[in-house]
């Protein structure tokens, strides 16, 4: 091994050996266990959020593979409609075209191209933090085999009556033409104001005030509501007043929706443009007035003098209007919630259009589905198989209270639009004849075939294509093959999936996602992969937290606390990183401020910490939390964590012979050995049952404290004696003992740690004799399989607490460490005596103290600093030594320590709810921790009176 540990040698050549040696296939042998990966988008770069899943997602797949599990982590990208379409439109705006320019099937080609040449960036970034990903077995939502899979998905739902065409108002979104899904709004608070119109009666006799913080949209109004019991009002019902600026005469009605304690109590109603009034407009067969174009301009339903204008130009002129003409009441500021398109930033705009949507809210199919009335409709068909997939535990998320949220939108789950005015994505496989007839088909010739009458003329395409959430639902099938019925094929000819053998991986074991992504992907996979398989997608679903800065705050490029996580991994450097962080930000204010925060808080750039310490900082943020917490203080830290074990590697391999080490005949032959494989132990069964409840975080932490404090530093410690001694049996024994118990740990932090446990396994298998080629063909290790010795430890944990003591008390006084000093032991108790006796050599070899000598009871003793073992007192004499004011005050800061520590149980076994809730032992153990402290406090009191 090198002296040093430098990362970006070792991962650069791991990965690609672990890939070209087929380590990351499915094995073929073994329970089944698959994880999908949540396609990214083909657009997309690897960030924190990422990096924090795919760590998550790689630990649980090489853990599971080492455990003797058939693993396939199924991986991909999503085709992303609306994000790729406009990367490319935004590359030929740059030459002044459009699409229209290119036309649809040179428009397709030119995506295509982007993507051969583009779209690769994020897997490749995946490869650099270690991702065990079947590459082999890579797809994307538009390959051949995902497309086929659309296309019968749309065309059964269709044909079962579940799949409609309609006229509904949708979230439109004018800058990208096209329908946007509710859950790609953001209502975002904006300063406001809020208008008071007057709409006089039709006979002039009085009129009605309505307040509206959209003043354009009353062009489209075809009524004002009021409360059908407010007496202001009530007379009014049944009668019309004279729309401001057009003319038209809208009727006054009655509805229980009008809050009449709000505002004046009226209110205007646009079914064409607001989902309330929709609503409304439908209860009281209002025929909806559109009044704008797909591009937010006004129409010809308006006057001619606003026709052509854009909606917020209009919104000035209608106000001028109404102001000159008397029927301005009031403008008032107002804070008001606006829908922004999370994909272009513009404000959203319902709108009525033609749109695809799926049922899922009838329980019997009306009239004018492929199938007749009362036919079983959607929300029996779909949404009720995935809600109680999870009420039933089929499917359990983790932490549980993810289910409430998943349960409670299915249960008010609305129709999904899954039709967008995009050309990149699945063309939905819907044909028209000349007569507007409908005919649907995984071709134009199934159209045809199936179609309930003949066509008239020719057969024109949907030019519309399906929502890219539509695809993604399809993932956990689609993706091992189906709906073919034989092998799927890439376009290189390889074999990507074959539904007859690949089935065996649904469902998977779990999905490793986000909550944000609950409504848009979980709960739609649920939906699909029941109703064409019959099986749920995954049996568990563990949710993430989300990564924020080491403030909380959310990682934003505008507050330039974003990280790249490739900058983490190889460093940067102050001014690249400044550039970095500041070249897509326009607004000068926050480019300064954007860069004065990176300035204050990286003066130096970036240092690199390489891929392992990153993996296990995310390892350890990894608890239920909602939010994760990223310091960057706190990876270097797990980047010192790394060179300890690196370093603990090379000084059990320069102490060990040349060539394989011969197993010993017997049991280990130090107690030291034997509490070092009783600990080993108990860490393996706590790591098991952390990974089964995927508490990341209580593994890491028992990893770390096992590796660097029990092992490498306490075990190469007590080692030492056994090493340097001439006892060659105990020598012998040791030196084995240490080599396995290092391979084990390697094991253990291989699914944390993947690149230098590898590294390091590849010089300890020699001398173990171990024919695997790498870690993830080792098997995972069993804590059954190790013997536990409680007497070894209990004798160890002695030995340890009077070392620790001494090395307490030299380090506190000051005392060199080369220096050999004098130790006494005073009191404690025959098993004390023993013990003192047994490690003598070792206290004195390890604690560079003579020979330890009894202090006789009753003699006099002189001056010392102590530290307490249960009842035995260790004693280093003041004399020439130790300052006695400064262990003064030593001893009453460690005497105020432990009564703290006293308080702190005595505190909660005085909870009441605490003794009745708590496991049994739990308080016992508290009582335990009680009568222990005792025992040194009043050791250390006795102390501190005999120095006076």
């Amino acid at each position: 091994m090198e002296k040093s540990f430098e990362p970006s040698q070792i991962e650069s050549t791991w990965y690609s050996r672990w890939e070209a040696s087929g380590d990351f296939k499915p094995s073929g042998r073994g329970e089944p266990y698959c994880i999908l990966l949540p396609p990214p988008n083909v657009t997309g770069t690897l960030h924190m959020g990422h990096a924090f899943q795919q760590t998550v997602m790689d630990m649980l797949i090489r853990y599971q593979r080492m455990r003797g599990m058939n693993t396939l982590w199924q991986v991909g990208t999503d085709h992303a409609g609306i994000a790729t379409q406009k990367i490319v439109e935004n590359q030929l705006a740059n030459d002044d075209k459009t699409r229209h320019d290119l036309g649809r099937e040179a428009f397709i080609e030119r995506v295509w191209k982007w993507k051969e040449e583009s779209g690769s960036t994020i897997t490749n970034q995946m490869r650099r933090i270690g991702a065990a990903a079947d590459w082999s077995r890579e797809r994307f939502t538009m390959d051949e085999g995902l497309s086929a899979a659309v296309r019968k998905v749309f065309v059964e739902w269709y044909r079962a009556g579940l799949i409609y065409r309609g006229n509904r108002l949708v979230n439109w979104d004018p800058l990208l033409g096209t329908a946007v899904s509710d859950l790609e709004v953001n209502n975002v608070e904006r300063d406001g104001h809020m208008w008071s119109l007057r709409y006089p009666t039709a006979d002039g006799s009085t009129s009605l005030v309505v307040a509206t913080t959209r003043p354009e949209t009353m062009l489209g109004d075809v009524a004002v509501a009021v409360h059908p019991e407010d007496e202001r009002y009530a007379h009014l019902i049944g009668k019309t007043l004279t729309l401001p600026l057009t003319g038209r005469e809208i009727p006054v009605i009655g509805d229980d929706y009008v809050d009449r304690e709000f505002g004046t109590g009226c209110v205007k109603i646009t079914p064409a443009h607001d989902f309330n009034d929709y609503a409304i407009g439908q209860r009281h067969n209002l025929a909806p007035i559109s009044i704008f174009t797909l591009d937010a301009k006004v129409n010809e339903n308006a006057p001619a003098k606003y026709q052509g204008l854009d909606r917020f130009e209009a919104r000035k002129r209608v106000l001028a209007d109404l102001e000159a003409e008397g029927l301005l009441v009031e403008t008032k500021p107002h804070k008001l919630q606006v829908p922004v398109s999370q994909r272009s930033d513009a404000v959203i705009e319902p709108m009525l259009t033609d749109q695809w949507f799926l049922d899922l809210t009838t329980d019997e199919l009306p009239e004018g589905r492929a199938k007749p009335a009362g036919t079983i409709g959607g929300r029996k068909a779909i949404t009720e198989p995935a809600l109680d997939a999870v009420r039933s535990g089929e499917i359990k998320f983790v932490p549980e209270n993810w289910s409430t949220t998943y349960t409670q939108w299915l249960d008010n789950i609305q129709d999904w639009c899954i039709s967008r005015q995009l050309w990149w994505g699945h063309r939905i496989p819907a044909w028209y004849d000349e007569a507007g007839n409908i005919f649907v088909g995984e071709d134009e010739a199934d159209a045809r075939a199936h179609g309930t009458v003949a066509p008239v003329g020719a057969l024109r395409q949907d030019d519309d294509v399906l929502d890219t959430w539509f695809s993604s639902a399809l993932w956990p099938f689609s993706t091992l093959g189906w709906p073919a019925e034989g092998p799927v094929k890439n376009e290189h000819g390889e074999i990507v999936a074959d539904w007859q053998h690949d089935q065996i991986f649904l469902p998977s074991a779990v999905l490793v996602t986000g909550f944000d992504i609950i409504f848009f992907w979980v709960a739609r996979m649920v939906m699909a992969t029941k109703y064409f398989t019959g099986l749920v997608p995954f049996r568990e679903v563990y949710i993430n937290a989300i990564v924020r800065d080491a403030e909380g705050q959310k990682m934003s490029k505008s507050k330039g606390n974003t990280l790249d996580p490739l900058d983490l991994i190889d460093g940067i450097e102050l001014e690249p990183l400044v550039e970095k962080s500041t070249k897509s930000l326009l607004i000068p204010q926050v480019r300064e401020k954007v860069e004065k925060r990176i300035r204050k808080d990286y003066p130096n750039g970036i240092p690199a910490i390489g891929t392992d310490a990153l993996r296990f900082t995310f390892a350890a943020l990894a608890s239920y939390s909602r939010t994760i917490n990223f310091d960057i203080k706190r990876a270097e830290g797990y980047k010192a964590f790394c060179n300890k074990l690196w370093n603990a590697a090379r000084f059990v391999l320069m102490n060990m012979p040349e060539g394989e080490l011969p197993a010993p005949a017997d049991a280990p032959a130090t107690e030291a050995e034997r509490w070092i494989l009783t600990r080993l132990k108990q860490t393996l069964l706590d790591v098991e049952q952390h990974f089964a409840s995927y508490r990341f975080d209580l593994l890491a932490q028992e990893l770390y404290e096992f590796t660097w404090n029990e092992f490498c530093d306490w075990f190469l410690e007590l080692s030492k004696p056994a090493l340097n001694g001439d006892d060659a049996l105990a020598a012998a024994s040791t030196r084995h003992t240490l080599v396995v118990v290092l391979e084990t740990v390697l094991r253990a932090l291989h699914p944390i740690v993947p690149f230098i446990s590898e590294e390091i396994w590849q010089s300890v298998a020699p001398k173990l004799g171990l024919a695997e080629g790498g870690l993830m063909q080792r098997p995972w290790p069993r804590a059954d399989e190790i013997a536990a010795d409680e007497a070894a430890t209990a004798e160890i944990e002695w030995f340890k607490n009077v070392l620790s003591g001494i090395r307490r008390i030299r380090a506190e006084m000051n005392i060199a460490p080369g220096k050999t000093i004098p130790l006494l032991l005073a009191d404690g108790d025959a098993t004390d005596r023993s013990r003192a006796a047994k490690f003598a050599a070792q206290i004195s070899f390890l604690a560079r103290v003579d020979a330890p000598q009894w202090i006789a009871s009753g003699a006099d003793e002189p001056a010392a600093a102590a530290a307490v073992v249960g009842s035995l007192r260790v004693l280093i004499p003041l004399a020439g030594l130790i300052d006695l004011g400064a262990e003064k005050t030593r001893l009453a800061k460690e005497i105020a320590r432990i009564e703290s520590e006293i308080k702190k149980c005595e505190g909660k076994l005085g909870n009441a709810n605490f003794v009745a809730n708590a496991p049994a032992e739990v308080v016992t153990q508290e009582r335990q921790r009680i009568a222990d402290w005792g025992v040194q406090l009043h050791a250390l009191r006795e102390q501190a009176q005999k120095l006076g």
